[in-house]
C-alpha cells in the first residue's frame, strides 16, 4: 500500500470517528466574530479575483503574441502637447 493511500485511510478514519462521537456544542457566535468572517471571504474574494485577472492577462497576452495579434495597431496617437510658460 502507498504512502498516500495510508493517509487517506488513516483521515477517513479519524474523520468517521468525528461523525460518529461528536456531540452538539452550544456556542455563541457574537457580532464581531461575524463581521471579521465577512470580511476574511470578501478578502479571499478579491484575492481570488485578482489571482484571476493577472492569469487571464498573462493568458492573453501570449495568446496575441502567438497568432502575432497587435493590440495597438489601430489606435491614434495624440501629438505631444508642448506649452509655452513665457507670459509676456
Amino acid at each position: 500500500m502507498k504512502k498516500s493511500e495510508r493517509i487517506f485511510l488513516l483521515l477517513m478514519f479519524m474523520l468517521s470517528l468525528n461523525i460518529i462521537f461528536c456531540s452538539t456544542a452550544f456556542a455563541y457566535i457574537d457580532p464581531s466574530t461575524t463581521t471579521f468572517i465577512v470580511q476574511a471571504v470578501a478578502g479571499v474574494a478579491v484575492a481570488v479575483g485578482a489571482v484571476f485577472t493577472i492569469w487571464w492577462r498573462k493568458a492573453k497576452k501570449k495568446v496575441q503574441k502567438t497568432l502575432g495579434i497587435d493590440e495597438n495597431a489601430n489606435k491614434k496617437q495624440e501629438a505631444d502637447v508642448i506649452e509655452d510658460e513665457d507670459e509676456d
